[in-house]
C-alpha cells in the first residue's frame, strides 16, 4: 500500500509529499520547498521516525518554491534529482515577482544536477511505478506524476482544488495549460486522488464536475439539461 505524508514548506505553502509503500524502508520526496533550518529539520525528524531514507527527489517543475530545499536534502542524503529539462532555466528566475521574501531566499541554492525527465516515462521508485506526464503551461517543463495502481496523481502547479495554475509569470502558456490538463489529466479515471502543488487534496472527478475553469466537463447534452458529459471512471 502507497502511503503519503504531505508538508507545507515556505511562505507560499508549497505541499512537499513523502511516499512510501509498506514494507520498504526507502522513500521519494516530491517538491522538497523547505525555506528555512526548521523545515529541513521537520521533515529529516519525520523520515527518522518512520525509519524511511530518501531514494530520490521528483520535482513537478523548477520555480523556486518547489526547489527550495533540494539542495539541502542532498547535502544529508546523495540521491538522484528528476525534472524535465525544459524548467533548467525557470530555477533562476521568478523571485524577483515576490517582494518581501528576500530573507528566505539566502536559504536558496539552485545548483544541483538532475536526471531528465520525459513525457511517457515510467519510474520506479521506493516501491510505487510512476508514469510521467508533460504538461507545460504553468512552466514549459510542469510534469505531473502518475500512479495508475495506487490511484494517485500529483499534479503540481498544474491543477488545484478549484483552480488551475497561473500563467503570468515567465514560461507561462495558459492555451497550453489547458490543453495539458483537457488532454493528460482528465482522460485519466474520475475517482482518482489527486496531490496537488498547494492546497487541498481532491480528485479528478471533483475537479471535472466543480472547477470554474473546466466546467464544459458539466454542460448538458441533448435536451435533458440535467445530463452532463460523462467523465471516464465515475
Amino acid at each position: 500500500m502507497l502511503h503519503s505524508h504531505i508538508f507545507q514548506f515556505n511562505p507560499l505553502e508549497t505541499n512537499c509529499v513523502v511516499l512510501w509503500v509498506d514494507g520498504n524502508s526507502r522513500c521519494t520526496v516530491a517538491d522538497p520547498g523547505m525555506s528555512s533550518p526548521e523545515g529541513v529539520e521537520r521533515l529529516t525528524s519525520f523520515l527518522k521516525e518512520k525509519g524511511l531514507t530518501p531514494e530520490a527527489i521528483i520535482l513537478t517543475h523548477g520555480h523556486f518554491d518547489h526547489v527550495w530545499g533540494v539542495s539541502r536534502l542532498l547535502e544529508l542524503f546523495q540521491i538522484p534529482v528528476y525534472m524535465h529539462p525544459a524548467d533548467k532555466d525557470i530555477m533562476s528566475l521568478i523571485t524577483g515577482s515576490f517582494r518581501g521574501m528576500e530573507n528566505s531566499f539566502q536559504f536558496l541554492r539552485r545548483q544541483f544536477d538532475i536526471e531528465e525527465l520525459y513525457d511517457g516515462e515510467e519510474l520506479n521508485l521506493s516501491g510505487t511505478k510512476w508514469k510521467v506526464l508533460h504538461t507545460p503551461g504553468h512552466t514549459p517543463g510542469s510534469v505531473c506524476f502518475y500512479s495508475q495502481e495506487d490511484n494517485l496523481l500529483l499534479s503540481g502547479d498544474t491543477l488545484f482544488a478549484g483552480s488551475i495554475g497561473r500563467t503570468d509569470l515567465a514560461g507561462g502558456d495558459y492555451d497550453a495549460l489547458m490543453r495539458s490538463i483537457l488532454d493528460k489529466l482528465m482522460t485519466l479515471p474520475g475517482e482518482t486522488d489527486v496531490i496537488p502543488g498547494h492546497g487541498q487534496p481532491t480528485t479528478l472527478a471533483r475537479e471535472g464536475m466543480y472547477n470554474p475553469f473546466l466546467q464544459p466537463f458539466n454542460e448538458p447534452q441533448g435536451d435533458n439539461p440535467e445530463d452532463g458529459i460523462p467523465i471516464q471512471g465515475i
